[in-house]
């Protein structure tokens, strides 16, 4: 899902490193057939009020620290997205549904489940903090919220902070915390996304390993919901570290010169029929792939997982978030080139998809009920290096067409 820098000495900046990764590499992909993308939202920073009288709400005062970066669509087209806690944390929620009817003036959030639900100063076993990554289960009516534990200024969860939670999408109710301790570092784990075997109710975390950089303690995480365990796999796996000697790039300039990221596993997804997991590297340029049953099985060696890894070839420039749709296409942001990258897996074939220069750090992508691609792009590398000023912000929508169909009689689409 996203990207920061790993400066030591200060939590802010490691923090940013998950949210900005890039590798300069030659763009091979065919761009002759690219698809136009289309921005279909976008918005002057975020806001928690209510709308009065048809106006734009008052921005929250903040809203340049709380950039949106995950999204996902319920059955119904609902939005949500996350706004870590990474620079400040002062956002009154970090998990909140987007009213896409607003095509623009401030993004219009309400936190889920409720503003309480968000509280840091709150019992960290059981509020929200610092969510990035999160899923939207619409099988079982469910949203699975990775919480990373930490916030801006900490440099230690505290204790039972690092979580999963899984609410009810209908009422916000709390169905299930599957706590996370026993398998992350409080201090330095980076819990950056999470996706959903819905039928088997099993989810799987990448844990970028960030904030022990440049020694990553990456790894994966597999989480049962019927028995609330959690085991990790593949910890510190070649595939799941940085790639030795990669920069980061964006927009033909090196992110941060002299002082390189190391943020290696970042996106992760699922193929339609969960039998395959899915992974990119953000410093580096490589995508892979293992099958879940080995991850499932609790007796599976160390030796056996990491022979079933498959390097499913170069992306084509540096990554962040990655989504499968029903036929098992994999779609992946490629911040390097500003655009979305696909790989078929019936054939090997990766090839640049959509590209646009007013792209900004394309972040998290996610598939609309109508089978559209949308994806978060906020600037974050500029967020975390500090040249967004306040009142400059721009958190943009982009939408893909992945298929051809009769033009849509909703005119707020």
């Amino acid at each position: 899902m996203l990207l920061t820098r790993p400066r030591l000495a200060a939590l802010t900046f490691t923090a940013f490193a998950a949210f900005t990764a890039i590798a300069a590499v030659p763009a091979f992909a065919d761009t002759a057939a690219q698809i136009p993308l289309e921005r279909w939202r976008s918005y002057k920073g975020v806001s928690w009020e209510p709308s009065r009288q048809g106006a734009d709400p008052a921005p929250f005062a903040g809203s340049v620290n709380a950039p949106i970066a995950g999204i996902h669509f319920d059955a119904r087209g609902r939005a949500f997205v996350s706004t870590p806690r990474l620079v400040s944390a002062d956002a009154p929620a970090t998990l909140s549904l987007l009213d896409t009817s607003a095509r623009s003036g401030p993004a219009r959030l309400s936190a889920f489940p409720s503003v309480d639900g968000n509280a840091v100063d709150a019992t960290p076993e059981t509020h929200l903090r610092n969510v990035l990554g999160f899923h939207i289960d619409r099988r079982n009516g469910w949203l699975w919220a990775l919480d990373m534990g930490f916030v801006a200024g900490q440099a230690e969860a505290p204790v039972g902070a690092q979580k999963v939670m899984v609410y009810d999408l209908r009422t916000g109710r709390t169905v299930r915390r599957i706590a996370l301790d026993g398998v992350a570092d409080r201090k330095g784990s980076f819990l950056n996304d999470i996706v959903v075997d819905e039928r088997r109710r099993i989810a799987y975390i990448s844990d970028s390993g960030l904030r022990s950089a440049p020694d990553n303690q990456a790894g994966l995480i597999v989480v049962d919901f019927a028995s609330g365990k959690a085991r990790r796999v593949l910890d510190r796996h070649a595939s799941l570290l940085p790639e030795p000697g990669a920069k980061v790039v964006s927009h033909g300039a090196e992110v941060w010169p002299g002082n390189p990221l190391t943020l290696g596993i970042n996106g992760i997804a699922l193929s339609p029929d969960a039998g395959t997991l899915y992974w990119a590297v953000t410093t580096g340029t490589h995508a892979y792939a293992v099958p879940t049953r080995l991850l499932r099985d609790k007796g599976a060696s160390a030796q056996t997982l990491s022979a079933a890894v498959r390097d499913l070839g170069d992306v084509g420039g540096n990554t962040d978030g990655i989504v499968t749709d029903a036929k098992g296409k994999l779609y992946i942001t490629d911040v390097t080139r500003n655009g979305i990258v696909k790989y078929d897996p019936a054939t090997g074939a990766m090839s640049l998809l959509a590209a646009d220069e007013g792209v900004l750090w394309p972040d998290t992508p996610a598939l609309l009920p109508n089978g559209d691609l949308v994806f978060t792009a906020s600037h974050l590398n500029g967020h975390f290096a500090g040249v967004v000023k306040a009142g400059e912000e721009r958190y943009d929508l982009w939408r893909l067409p992945l298929q051809s169909r009769k033009p849509s009689r909703d005119k707020r689409d």
